[in-house]
């Protein structure tokens, strides 16, 4: 989905074409997989995380155009609305001072983005869900100008036939709004940690990112507000199931088709089973002719690019073209601030690694539906809510990441070859976030029961203290 496309139009013919092309390229990635052609190098990571524009009211800005064109880099991009953006990471070797380096990077980009912000009488911000943004400025006049965007819209539109989408949440308070079209999309903004996988270690590394998926949303929760209700800690996560529901109905799964989705089972062989599931369920959204060598397999990542699963397999390649294999952790949201976000990717690699490693696999000693359950827990109630665990244990998510999986995310660091005091260093500030109870969410909440429901007010405080920089756990009311 990253790349703009010639047009928005499509017709019958078009679907027939990207269908034939779409089997053919699936054939070829399970033979390369049999043949085993994919890259088998070392663990490495990389992140990309999604921001806003705010004026100087804290209202959205519509105006990512001229802020990546002065930005001039190439590790940020547009996002859906003109008032989003994207800056990515250089990958690295997941060893030594990795997550120093990548925290250095990250502050000197952000640090780029805030001034070329400001020199649009601008800000940016990084935050799950920005509490000013009202219902009015999810419009397609505030999309933004790439053709992608335009034929995702009327695609969901066609796909639903013409009914509008409907966004209704239960929380501390209930939202119901209706929406014609996928902007409602653009109100949710996330850190994506991407990991490079084997074919050897792959199903178990996926397998695991779907089993801390809970955990993760718990600890890093930061989206509670929506055009002024109360709603989940991580209500992130229901906006973005509910903003591209497309309808449908698969009789070989007896359920409704979700695009956004966190899957209906582990991985048992291969994360080829997530391609050929995407080929067998998953009706085409953009039949575009990209016009590329079935090898550079566009079209199928196209089509995946088109499934949001919480957890998704990503196919990239290789500086010398091998194809290589990466799993997308998407559960976490932006912010809030730098070194928060760069010690949940520093507890998520670790962790994963660990559980991954595990003489009995971890997918034997949890049920996916309850690893399911356990994430939309987490998003609603954050590190409050109840997780079931191994052997049957029920704990919280406080308990759950401060008892058991703090300590697996150190050893996984170890195992991976990340030095020491980098481990220390981002690893306590997750144990101390969870120890203080205080995430972004829960210090939204407890801004809003000390000041009142003023939500610009609750703006300019969070970016106040995301620009001090310390993390949220020290942050005061």
């Amino acid at each position: 989905m990253g790349e703009e496309i010639h047009s928005s139009q499509f017709d019958a013919q078009d679907y027939a074409r990207f269908e034939q092309r779409l089997q053919q390229e699936t054939a070829l990635l399970r033979n390369w997989l049999q043949e085993g052609r994919l890259a088998t190098t070392e663990a490495q990571g990389g992140f990309e995380l999604e921001a806003w524009l705010v004026d100087e009211q804290l209202q959205p800005a519509p105006i990512n155009e001229a802020f990546l064109k002065r930005l001039d880099t190439p590790l940020a991009s547009p996002e859906l609305a003109s008032f989003n953006f994207e800056v990515n990471s250089t990958p690295r070797y997941l060893a030594g001072e990795v997550f120093t380096a990548m925290h250095t990077e990250l502050t000197e980009t952000w640090r780029h983005c805030w001034d070329t912000a400001a020199a649009l009488d601008a800000r940016a911000v990084m935050i799950g869900i920005l509490p000013t943004v009202e219902n009015e400025s999810l419009t397609l006049a505030n999309m933004s100008r790439m053709q992608r965007y335009r034929a995702l819209n009327r695609e969901v539109v066609r796909m639903r036939h013409g009914k509008p989408l409907v966004l209704d949440i239960n929380g501390e308070e209930h939202l119901r709004v209706t929406h014609r079209d996928v902007m409602l999309e653009s109100a949710a903004t996330s850190f994506q940690i991407h990991l490079k996988l084997t074919p050897q270690n792959a199903v178990p590394l996926f397998n695991a990112s779907i089993i801390l998926a809970g955990p993760m949303v718990a600890l890093s929760a930061n989206s509670p507000f929506l055009f002024g209700k109360s709603l989940w800690d991580e209500s992130r996560i229901p906006v973005f199931e509910q903003a591209v529901a497309v309808g449908g109905y698969d009789a070989a799964r007896f359920g409704p088709i979700r695009r956004v989705t966190f899957g209906d089972g582990y991985v048992k062989q291969s994360l080829m089973e997530c391609f050929e599931d995407n080929l067998a369920h998953y009706p085409v959204m953009l039949p575009v002719d990209l016009g590329e060598a079935p090898e550079q397999l566009a079209h199928l990542r196209m089509h995946n690019g088109t499934i949001w699963r919480w957890n998704r397999p990503l196919i990239g390649f290789e500086e010398d073209g091998t194809p290589h294999l990466r799993v997308e952790h998407r559960v976490v949201p932006a912010g809030p601030t730098l070194v928060d976000t760069i010690a949940n990717a520093a507890f998520y690699y670790g962790a994963v690694t660990a559980l991954a490693n595990m003489p009995i696999p971890p997918r034997r000693q949890l049920a996916f539906d309850r690893a399911r359950d356990n994430f939309y827990a987490a998003a609603r109630l954050g590190l409050r809510a109840r997780q079931q665990w191994f052997e049957d244990k029920q704990l919280s998510a406080s308990e759950l990441i401060q008892k058991v999986l703090l300590p697996l995310a150190r050893e996984g660091l170890a195992q991976l070859g990340v030095s020491e005091s980098d481990s220390r260093r981002y690893l306590d500030v997750i144990a101390q976030r969870v120890a203080s109870g205080k995430n972004g969410a829960r210090w939204q909440r407890d801004y809003v029961k000390q000041h009142g429901k003023d939500m610009r007010a609750l703006t300019a405080a969070y970016l106040e203290r995301q620009q001090q920089g310390e993390p949220v756990h020290e942050w005061s009311l």
